[in-house]
């Protein structure tokens, strides 16, 4: 993947993408279940990541 190809996410995106609430956005990142890092105090999730959690989730690996 080319650097400028790279798109993050918040955690009101993954919110909204995954229909959850914030509780649970926050479980998932703190357990590492989705890929992620922290700036500060605020999650940055790779879109990438979403994807791949999404596939493992729903078995289509």
């Amino acid at each position: 993947m080319d650097k400028s190809e790279i798109s993050l996410l918040t955690v009101e995106d993954l919110c909204e993408a995954l229909l959850i609430g914030k509780n649970a956005a926050y479980r998932l990142l703190a357990e590492g279940k989705i890929k992620s890092f922290r700036i500060g105090h605020i999650w940055k999730i790779p879109r990438e990541s979403l994807y791949a959690y999404i596939r493992e989730q729903s078995n289509m690996m």
